[in-house]
């Protein structure tokens, strides 16, 4: 069954995208389209389009990947321990597919002390009008 999941997913997403949402990868700093993005709007998942981030709760971390302070529902994300790459951290995952998005920290600004360090290949820009 997850091989016929995963050839549906390869049919939607670019291979990078793939790699990003679907197998946990990374893309480079500084590379993703949204990580200097300044246009207002709601980020959605790539893969089944929930809405995710608000464009008014992005800020510039200086980390190279779009970094957000709180989600718009925080249901509509999953944190889940992770242990790879020979650190501890908390991966993000969209609640609604499972589509990996990025990592979340505490070291962001006020008033949530976080910094949801998300990759632009994980998103949809749905700018406001």
């Amino acid at each position: 069954m997850t091989q016929t999941k995963d050839q549906d997913w390869r049919l939607k997403l670019s291979p990078e995208e793939f790699q990003i949402c679907r197998e946990k990868g990374t893309e480079a700093a500084f590379s993703g389209l949204y990580a200097d993005c300044k246009t207002k709007g709601i980020y959605r998942c790539k893969c089944c389009d929930t809405p995710l981030f608000e464009s008014d709760t992005k800020y510039d971390s200086g980390s190279g990947w779009p970094s957000f302070w709180r989600p718009i529902d925080a249901h509509n994300i999953i944190e889940i321990k992770d242990h790879s790459h020979g650190m501890v951290r908390t991966e993000v995952q969209c609640a609604h597919c499972d589509c990996h998005l990025g990592h979340v920290f505490e070291d962001g600004p006020q008033p949530t002390g976080l910094r949801y360090c998300i990759n632009s290949a994980s998103l949809n820009l749905e700018p406001k009008e």
